[in-house]
């Protein structure tokens, strides 16, 4: 296997497992993240040998997650990271795996935000106290770190998708 495909096998998952954490401990997703992940699906997508007309699709999946996410966002549902995130995600699965990719998001943000909101009827543990990623988490009138379930879905519908099966031979 060359460098290149080895190293795309592991930057996706990185960034995605990158992204989950520092929503979890700082409720941001980093610009600088999902601008990379932009910026790289190209190369990448060249080194498994996608032709232009299918990239093309692959930006047009995430504009089009990134138009819908932006009014999202304009109407306070979602964080402006989640957005950027979920239109950066949608360029690399194209709108073959995006429905999925969706789907498994909003099953993974249910279950998240039901444990968010039964860890907060529960008293802080004092433990916790030391922490200040998990006081906030904690309080009541934050939000839901969203990316961890955006970063889950990614992983887990990556496996089916075009760039990861060319990636590993198939």
């Amino acid at each position: 296997m060359s460098v290149p495909l080895l190293f795309l096998l592991v930057l996706f998952p990185a960034a995605m497992a990158y992204a989950a954490a520092s929503d979890l401990l700082s409720m941001t997703i980093s610009n600088r993240l999902c601008l990379g992940l932009a910026v790289l699906f190209v190369p990448s997508a060249l080194v498994i040998g996608l032709p232009w007309l299918q990239i093309g699709w692959h930006f047009a999946a995430g504009g089009l997650v990134l138009a819908i996410c932006f009014g999202l966002f304009a109407a306070g549902w979602i964080g402006g990271g989640d957005a950027k995130l979920a239109a950066a995600t949608a360029l690399w699965f194209g709108f073959g795996q995006l429905m999925p990719y969706l789907l498994v998001a909003a099953m993974f943000g249910a279950v998240l935000t039901l444990i968010v909101i039964m860890l907060r009827t529960a008293p802080l543990p004092v433990l916790g106290e030391n922490w200040p990623w998990l006081r906030r988490l904690h309080e009541a009138k934050q939000g839901v770190p969203y990316g961890i379930a955006l970063a889950c879905s990614a992983l887990f519908v990556l496996p089916e998708t075009e760039i990861w099966r060319a990636a590993i031979g198939l």
